[in-house]
């Protein structure tokens, strides 16, 4: 599955480790978050090692829909209402001040990103008051921001909370020429962490610092942020023939996000909690719709994005754990990956180079807001005791003589769970659906053709080999 993003870049190709090194600073994690922190501590001096499990920009860095944007849902409203209006006005600083600093990486170095200066809106088809009150609070708060009826959507809305002066990009033409100025080592799965100490394959890397960048953290304990995080997954079609909307589009109560690339829009929707898709049908969805709204359009692409869901909605930037002071994470940015990053880089190079960053206080991973939290740790906790269950008890999905070519499923082989996919041309492919992180049942994404988790939101191909972290290996047979 190619996104838009990875048909128009080609990255060159890293080298993978061959001997024991050092360096200042260990980055696991070579996608956009940790080529970022490389970047500026680079610039200040720092020698830094990146570890990439797979290649460069390879994981979800590739399959972002790349809004550059401080507005983040409707948001700001609530961050006032939970956290107060001072640390609300850090967290739109963060942001705000992220877009200005791509605009200014681009223009010093001259990147040919498709770079552009955008209008972000969060519509409602129905109660205008949420959009209404979300206008007020970013404006108090210093953002750019106002409320209109005046859209360009396909179809009616109500209204809408418009941010000016926001962004979009193409990531990895972005993230290319960056990535050629740093240490990269390709096709190395790090196998475990210990203090300043790296095990990645046969060798061993060391470094003062260690910052884990692997979007969902891959060591359990300390930190434990499998219990204060679940992944999600949201779907994206790009079609040719429609129209220019002439800004991003969030929706607050419907299906639909927009933004326009090129000749290409952009449409995304159809989100679920990882591992929670068994029906299918969501790149379907989306083009049904998009032929409803522009009748001559085409599909030239389509994908799926995973992102970090925090408990109480603010990521996790800082020391990973009270217990590892030279240990960083960059953690939970929500759907909001491109101003995450970089805010995350700039705290990260300030912390690691012993700077005090303003933001340290707000995005530190050792708070525990319970207002903000409790309700979705609640949730998240159901979820994982319900994948463990379904471990133990639950009967398989079905007799492999029923699975269909094309079609995965569950079945029971000498007393064991298998996990099936069966392919067009009926060759048949098997995993265990024993997640390799904590155990949890596996489930059947029908649109991606993979196996995931829905207690923490590993995933696998139809062959079983990783996607996505927590999990650290293959859930092979």
């Amino acid at each position: 599955m190619k996104s838009l993003w990875s048909d128009t870049v080609e990255f060159k190709t890293q080298k993978p480790l061959s001997r024991d090194m050092e360096a200042d600073v260990i980055i696991i994690g070579a996608g956009l978050a940790g080529l970022l922190t490389a970047y500026f501590l680079q610039n200040a001096g720092k020698t830094v090692i990146i570890l990439e499990r797979d290649r460069v920009s390879g994981g979800v860095t590739e399959y972002t829909s790349a809004k550059i944007t401080s507005q983040h849902g409707i948001i700001y409203s609530r961050l006032i209402k939970e956290f107060g209006s001072d640390k609300a006005r850090l967290y739109a600083k963060a942001n705000e001040s992220a877009i200005k600093k791509y605009s200014e990486i681009i223009a010093e170095h001259s990147i040919d990103c498709d770079f552009e200066k955008k209008r972000a809106f969060v519509y409602t088809l129905g109660d205008t008051a949420k959009v209404k009150d979300e206008a007020e609070a970013a404006k108090s708060l210093g953002i750019d921001a106002y409320y209109t009826e005046d859209l360009n959507l396909p179809f009616k809305a109500a209204g809408a909370v418009c941010f000016n002066n926001q962004a979009q990009f193409n990531p990895l033409k972005f993230l290319a020429p960056i990535s050629e100025t740093l240490t990269i080592f390709e096709n190395c799965l790090v196998r475990n962490v210990e203090d300043n100490k790296i095990i990645a394959g046969d060798f061993t890397v060391k470094g003062k610092d260690v910052v884990i960048a692997t979007h969902y953290p891959i060591i359990n304990a300390p930190g434990y942020y499998f219990a204060r995080m679940h992944q999600s997954r949201s779907y994206f079609i790009a079609v040719t023939g429609a129209r220019d909307l002439g800004g991003m589009y969030l929706a607050d109560d419907s299906q639909y996000s927009f933004r326009n690339y090129n000749e290409y829009l952009l449409i995304g929707g159809s989100g679920h909690r990882t591992g929670e898709n068994k029906s299918g049908g969501a790149y379907g969805f989306l083009t049904k719709s998009a032929r409803e709204w522009f009748s001559d359009c085409s599909v030239k692409y389509n994908w799926s994005a995973q992102d970090c869901m925090p408990a109480d909605g603010v990521p996790y930037i800082g020391r990973y754990s009270a217990s590892t002071p030279n240990m960083y994470v960059a953690t939970g940015f929500q759907k909001w990956g491109m101003t995450s990053s970089m805010a995350a880089a700039s705290i990260l190079c300030d912390m690691i180079t012993g700077r005090k960053s303003e933001f340290e206080e707000l995005f530190t991973p050792q708070r525990f807001n319970v207002t903000a939290s409790v309700k979705q740790l609640a949730t998240d906790t159901a979820e994982a005791v319900s994948g463990l269950f379904k471990t133990a008890f639950t009967p398989p999905d079905s007799a492999l003589s029923e699975i269909k070519p094309g079609h995965g499923g569950i079945v029971e082989y000498n007393e064991r769970k298998i996990g099936v996919y069966k392919s067009p041309e009926n060759i048949v492919y098997t995993v265990d659906v024993k997640c390799p992180h904590l155990g949890c049942q596996l489930d059947w994404n029908p649109d991606d053709l993979t196996w995931e988790c829905p207690c923490h939101g590993s995933r696998f191909d139809y062959q079983g080999k990783l996607l996505n972290s927590p999990a650290t290996r293959d859930a092979g047979i």
